[in-house]
């Protein structure tokens, strides 16, 4: 009787021992930073560019920084929801890996169909030739695989349909062109308020943190689990951010770090913008996101904030992975340790 008490004790807590450890972390490489007169590879590695002057606007605002531009070949291909088949999107990766004049990549927006790339992917190309690769939302799962595979730090930061107003491309300049080893602190503008009402941090367990910044979307992020692309996530600062997800599914990622063990293994959190992320139809009584993201952090007695600027969002931080980092989590701030460029 005691051994089937000690196996079904056992098999109970085995969902939250599982650990998923990632890749052994590869030797930190660092691309070259940006200078004026760089080429930016423009691509489409998920959804297509449904409007060419999306990709002309994104044109436009990097010549504006300075740079030349050089298109994918397949960039304005379409398969269904995708910018064309999987083997022309990596090939245009690759072209650009491939090619010497050109010193980032930059996709041109998100959506879905970076996770079907993964698999072919030419990684010792890319390790072999080291350049920025720059996006968010499902660009995740390229940062996340690029880094994880070959050590390369990868930019979670504006893709070429964002905004490219005075604060994202402040941010943008001081760290990939600049290559500061910046402290990331939200404005704090009260306007004709008596105190400020936007871009609040809320510190969720307070305190100094210190390891490798890594993380991006949530939705992408929980759908690799169990592959193998993903990084090791001991020591890390893990960020997040997501948009347009009811609350309960935001619940339910989150959970589903915990039971994959990845929130047991990081040293601090931070919890960006969750754009439009709400209660959903039909949920009365719904838990606030802050209950939900409080309640899984909050046991792991780790510093943690909420509330900085990574996100869909028009005034964006820009974020390496893969750099050493001190997050405090009174003062809402993520300063890097090191320059995320040579």
């Amino acid at each position: 009787m005691s051994s089937r008490r000690s196996f079904l004790r056992a098999t109970s807590l085995a969902p939250f021992l599982s650990l998923a450890t990632g890749q052994p972390p590869a030797p930190l490489l660092k691309p070259a930073r940006l200078r004026a007169g760089d080429t930016v590879g423009l691509f489409c590695p998920a959804a297509p560019a449904y409007n060419p002057e999306t990709v002309k606007i994104a044109q436009e605002s990097l010549q504006a920084l300075g740079f030349q531009t050089k298109l994918g070949p397949h960039i304005y291909d379409r398969y269904g929801y995708l910018a064309g088949r999987d083997a022309d999107r990596v090939s245009d990766i690759h072209a650009f890996f491939n090619d010497r004049s050109v010193k980032a990549i930059m996709a041109i927006h998100g959506g879905w169909g970076c996770a079907r790339l993964l698999p072919l992917l030419d990684y010792d190309l890319i390790q072999r030739n080291p350049k920025m690769v720059i996006g968010y939302s499902d660009v995740t799962a390229l940062l996340l695989a690029i880094y994880a595979k070959t050590g390369l730090v990868t930019v979670h930061g504006p893709v070429g349909s964002a905004t490219f107003n005075a604060f994202t491309v402040d941010w943008f300049k001081r760290v990939l062109m600049d290559g500061e080893t910046v402290t990331m602190k939200n404005p704090a503008e009260k306007g004709d308020n008596l105190t400020q009402t936007q871009d609040r941090i809320t510190t969720i367990k307070p305190g100094l943190a210190r390891g490798r910044l890594v993380g991006g979307n949530l939705t992408v992020l929980s759908h690799l689990i169990g592959s193998a692309y993903l990084p090791d996530w001991q020591n890390t600062i893990l960020f997040l951010e997501d948009t347009h997800e009811d609350i309960y599914r935001v619940d339910r990622m989150l959970t589903q770090l915990r039971l994959a063990g990845i929130l047991n293994q990081i040293a601090g959190f931070v919890f960006g913008k969750c754009t439009d992320c709400g209660p959903g139809n039909g949920t009365y009584g719904s838990l606030t996101l802050d209950d939900v993201v409080t309640e899984h952090i909050i046991p792991l007695n780790k510093p943690a904030f909420s509330g900085t600027m990574i996100g869909h969002i028009r005034d964006k931080f820009t974020v390496p992975l893969g750099i050493d980092t001190e997050i405090d989590a009174t003062a809402g701030t993520i300063r890097l340790l090191e320059s995320a460029v040579n």
